[in-house]
C-alpha cells in the first residue's frame, strides 16, 4: 500500500512541477529534479521519507 501512495505522490509532485513551469516559471523544474532524485536515492538505499512518514500514520506496508 505504502508504495502505491509514494510512487502516487512522486506522480503528482511532477505533474505540479511541470504545470507551475509552464504557468509561473521555469525554475518549478527543479522540483520535479528533486523528486527524480529521491526517487533514485531510496531505490538506492531503499529508505524513504515518506515511507516512515507513512509508517507512523498506520499504513500498512
Amino acid at each position: 500500500m505504502q508504495e502505491r501512495i509514494v510512487r502516487a505522490v512522486a506522480g503528482v509532485m511532477v505533474l505540479i512541477s511541470l504545470l507551475l513551469a509552464i504557468i509561473v516559471n521555469i525554475n518549478w523544474l527543479y522540483l520535479a529534479g528533486f523528486v527524480a532524485i529521491n526517487l533514485i536515492q531510496s531505490s538506492i538505499t531503499r529508505w524513504c521519507f515518506l515511507s516512515d512518514i507513512l509508517t507512523k500514520l498506520g499504513i500498512p506496508k
